[in-house]
């Protein structure tokens, strides 16, 4: 047992150079120093490196970037450029509207009709006072134009107030048989031409006449008015009735009264109106004849 106790005294490490072996240990070595060192010398380093401005413009926004400038210390950059324009057509040119189709022009009838004449029945009452003058309508056969309408028309005229039954002096009876003392033809213009060329009339295939105790009406300028007259058509036949059926009652032609001023019914507004406004009525509305110098 003492044996026992003296070999593990002998095998046991001596205690005191134990103590001197963990010492040791705990010591820094010369190379702990020096990596010691180095870290103290990385970490100032970096710090360093992270107080200097980066050369490198960060790739994700900063705090700092995100934050503008005060306006007055801002530098006043110059402005951009704009883009120069790209080279585009021209827009294509706006399509130009097609203008609305003219109205079409009145049929004017053929030139020729049959030669024969369609007297219009009578029914109507006399019109006006004083002298009655009988007179009946006449259409040719083949023109296209009724007889009783155009003699209810005709009436129509020779009865308006501002017709020549305005004087008190003329008055007008349709007839269909019987004595008359004239008659109101609706021919077509070479009829007009032959009966009005009889008596040494030249009526061109145009214009009316009065011959003996007959009224030619052209159906051209009955179906159609005139381009001297910008009234209605039924005033220019107005003109037509009133004109004509003034020569029979004893009017002469006159001429335009003033610039402006209603032309007379007895003017030959179909020459031109010479300065006059169109108009088919021997006497206005209010009762006053619209007169003009008297012309040969």
């Amino acid at each position: 047992m003492s044996a026992a106790r003296s070999v593990g005294r002998r095998t046991a490490p001596p205690r005191k150079g134990g103590r001197r072996r963990r010492r040791q240990r705990r010591r820094p070595g010369p190379g702990m120093l020096t990596a010691l060192v180095l870290s103290v010398l990385v970490l100032g380093a970096a710090a360093v490196m992270l107080n200097r401005p980066s050369a490198t413009p960060a790739t994700t926004p900063t705090t700092q970037a995100r934050v503008a400038p005060p306006a007055e210390q801002a530098a006043t950059a110059a402005p951009a450029p704009a883009p120069a324009p790209a080279d585009t057509p021209p827009p294509p040119p706006a399509p130009t509207p097609t203008p609305p189709p003219a109205p079409a022009a009145p049929d004017p009838g053929p030139a020729k009709g049959a030669g024969t004449f369609t007297v219009a029945p009578a029914t109507a009452k006399p019109v006006g006072r004083g002298t009655v003058r009988r007179y009946r309508v006449e259409v040719e056969d083949g023109i296209g134009i009724d007889a009783p309408s155009a003699a209810a028309q005709v009436h129509g005229i020779l009865g308006d107030k501002r017709g020549w039954t305005n004087d008190r002096k003329n008055g007008f009876q349709l007839v269909a048989d019987g004595p008359y003392d004239f008659t109101v033809k609706i021919a077509s213009p070479a009829t007009v031409d032959r009966i009005c060329g009889a008596s040494g009339l030249d009526t061109h295939g145009e214009v009316n006449c009065n011959v003996g105790n007959q009224v030619l009406v052209n159906s051209k300028r009955w179906n159609t008015g005139s381009p001297q007259f910008s009234g209605p058509l039924e005033e220019y036949r107005a003109l037509i009735v009133n004109h004509e059926v003034g020569h029979r009652i004893g009017h002469g032609h006159e001429g335009c009264p003033g610039e402006g001023k209603p032309a007379p019914a007895m003017m030959q507004q179909i020459y031109g109106l010479k300065g006059c406004a169109p108009n088919a009525w021997p006497y206005s509305a209010e009762g006053t004849y619209l007169s003009g110098p008297s012309v040969p």
